[in-house]
């Protein structure tokens, strides 16, 4: 427990710290978000507010877990840096973009071509990496068999298998939570819970480690670093806490694709490293729901004409029937904990009849 307060407490403090003096930075640099021209009638007043502020939950992170590592004077595990890997590899990908956005006056940075390409890349080295790496038991940081609460050995991908769907997993993940960056506060207060519910998760898998000195018990976990997982998501869930207090409406900064491509990422890496990559998708069922709207709306109105929600991304189309911002974020994010707890839920049920 103690890595874990440890990694929280300094990733909050320097997420707080560090935020207001990007903020500064970026205003002084002209470094201002441009605003979709759908929603240039609510949003307008938000043109020029800095934005890239996911440079913030990036340093806080990393702070978190190389601070906790120095204090306790133990070694980062393969799982851990290869998941921060994968974080920051897309928040690099995420930072072109806006510096392209924020150069061109535009609210097109990286075409599609030169993103999947920056995903592909991140993702195929992570995929690579992540089977490799055995530690003193042969686990590696991920497996090549597809997850639920646990692995469904029945299903394996293979090793290229893996990494197709580890292409498909991180590069989903990476564009819902982009897509459901588009109020202030919503993406971040929404990541914060899903990451809260991880360092739950992953420190249960400590408690009930199959390689635990007294031997495995009935319902245990087969997890690499399950200590170390925990202190990630920790490290991030505060690192978003503290951006939230500046990025909560009126936000005085956005995370931008620096931030969501970047959350993305880490969400995918935290579902492979501690076998649960459906549940991932009950955990962040408001990344999920944001990202179904856009591919909804855009197969109805190509088939039909006609456009399915209002418009999309779903926080959109009640924020266009009159609701106001706040409203929208605080309502999916009371669906976002829903979706946390039921996921618990779920993953604790699991183990109780296992364990039994």
């Amino acid at each position: 427990m103690k890595p874990i307060l440890i990694a929280a407490a300094v990733a909050l403090v320097v997420s707080i710290l560090f935020t207001p003096y990007l903020i500064r930075l970026f205003s002084k640099q002209g470094f201002g978000q441009e605003i979709r021209e759908e929603v240039q009638g609510q949003h307008s007043a938000k043109r020029g507010t800095p934005t890239m502020g996911g440079m913030a939950i990036l340093v806080a992170m990393w702070a978190g877990y190389l601070v906790t590592h120095l204090v306790l004077g133990d070694t980062p595990t393969a799982s851990g840096l290869l998941v921060l890997g994968l974080t920051t590899a897309l928040g690099i990908v995420g930072f072109l973009d806006d510096f392209i956005k924020i150069r061109k006056q535009r609210n097109l940075g990286l075409n599609k071509t030169a993103k999947l390409v920056g995903q592909l890349v991140a993702s195929v080295l992570f995929a690579i990496l992540a089977i490799q790496f055995p530690n003193r038991n042969g686990v590696t940081p991920a497996s090549v068999d597809l997850s639920f609460l646990r692995d469904i050995t029945v299903i394996s991908f293979g090793a290229i298998g893996f990494v197709i769907f580890a292409y498909v997993a991180i590069s989903g993940w990476s564009n819902a939570v982009n897509f459901t960056d588009g109020m202030d506060g919503l993406a971040g207060g929404t990541a914060a819970m899903v990451l809260a519910t991880y360092v739950l998760v992953s420190f249960w898998q400590l408690r009930n480690d199959c390689f635990a000195e007294s031997g495995p018990a009935p319902g245990c976990y087969t997890v690499r670093d399950p200590l170390d997982i925990a202190v990630v998501a920790a490290a991030a869930m505060a690192a978003c806490v503290g951006f939230l207090w500046w990025n909560a409406a009126p936000a005085k900064i956005f995370m931008g694709d620096t931030g969501s491509l970047a959350i993305g990422g880490l969400l995918a890496g935290l579902s492979m490293v501690t076998r649960t990559e459906l549940l991932m998708v009950i955990i962040g069922g408001v990344f999920v729901v944001e990202a179904l709207s856009v591919v909804m709306q855009i197969v109805v109105f190509r088939t039909t004409r006609r456009r399915l929600f209002r418009m999309a991304p779903f926080h959109h189309h009640f924020e266009l029937a009159g609701w106001a911002e706040t409203t929208v974020i605080i309502r999916f994010w009371v669906l976002a904990g829903i979706s946390c707890m039921f996921g618990v839920g779920l993953f604790y049920a699991d183990w109780l009849a296992l364990a039994r």
